[in-house]
């Protein structure tokens, strides 16, 4: 099985500029970037075995991600 990464700039590559940017500019949206990278570092590592999980809490933190992405979505999109 493939593990994708989920990168914010390959899950939106027409707003690269912008997600920079606002990592440049924006303290909230650079501290939500940060916890977003965190949490698909940890996903992935989890989904290619690399450290142990329960699915549980393998499942929360994708919902976690999916949340923040949601939210720096939304400020990409304001």
């Amino acid at each position: 099985m493939l593990h994708e990464s989920h990168e914010l700039a390959a899950e939106f590559p027409e707003l690269k500029d912008k997600i920079h940017e606002l990592k440049m500019n924006n303290h909230h949206f650079a501290r939500l970037f940060e916890e977003y990278e965190k949490l698909n570092k940890e996903i992935l590592q989890i989904e290619r075995q690399e450290i142990g999980a329960s699915d549980a809490y393998l499942e929360d933190l994708k919902k976690k991600r999916l949340h923040t992405k949601d939210e720096l979505y939304s400020m990409l999109t304001a």
